[in-house]
């Protein structure tokens, strides 16, 4: 059953959307989670509803070294890489309000924690496991999944940054339901966090 909306009905979106994008001030939308989680698919999704921009943490670090992040990994190491997405996300930062999808390693650095805690309101987009492997095996550029078992990486990364996601502000599913619905939740649990009414 498809259900039409008339103007009423948008119109109170939209003034939803508005009293979400006043709320958080200079704050950032800032989107954690495994790789496949979604953050850059509803990232965007999510930043234009709200009239907001989005930014990809990892092509902003692409950008900064002028290489690759598989490339990265591979010439420099892991260490090099975490140290360098440290300093770029506190520079982003700084420009919210907007919608910062982060990568899957980010928010195990405490400070990034800490500058996520400061100047945004952290989202996870928590996924099982057959949802992720689902997701990540249509593409080849996870340096981390470049190893004889994916799936055993997964689940090991799984058991150790669930706990550490789930320190985030706000934690919504990502499975495989429609994006919308998926928003929907999102933006919902984001009012009641900004304590704005749901209804």
């Amino acid at each position: 059953m498809q259900f039409r909306f008339g103007r009423r009905q948008r119109r109170k979106g939209l003034g939803r959307m508005s009293d979400i994008k006043q709320a958080l001030q200079d704050r950032s939308i800032v989107l954690v989670g495994l790789m496949g989680a979604g953050k850059t698919t509803i990232g965007r999704r999510l930043a234009a509803q709200l009239g907001l921009p989005f930014v990809d943490a990892d092509h902003e670090i692409e950008k900064a070294a002028g290489m690759s992040i598989s490339d990265i990994f591979a010439t420099h190491g892991e260490a090099h890489f975490r140290e360098g997405e440290r300093k770029v996300i506190a520079r982003l930062l700084q420009g919210g309000p907007q919608v910062l999808a982060t990568g899957g390693g980010a928010f195990m650095d405490s400070d990034t924690r800490k500058n996520i805690k400061k100047s945004g309101i952290s989202i996870w987009l928590r996924a099982d496991l057959d949802v992720l492997m689902e997701r990540v095996s249509r593409r080849n550029d996870r340096p981390l999944l470049q190893r004889p078992d994916p799936e055993a990486v997964m689940r090991q990364l799984i058991e150790e940054r669930y706990p550490i996601y789930a320190l985030a502000d706000i934690t919504v599913e990502s499975s495989n339901t429609p994006h919308e619905a998926v928003i929907a939740d999102l933006l919902d649990s984001l009012a009641e966090k900004l304590e704005l009414s749901t209804s």
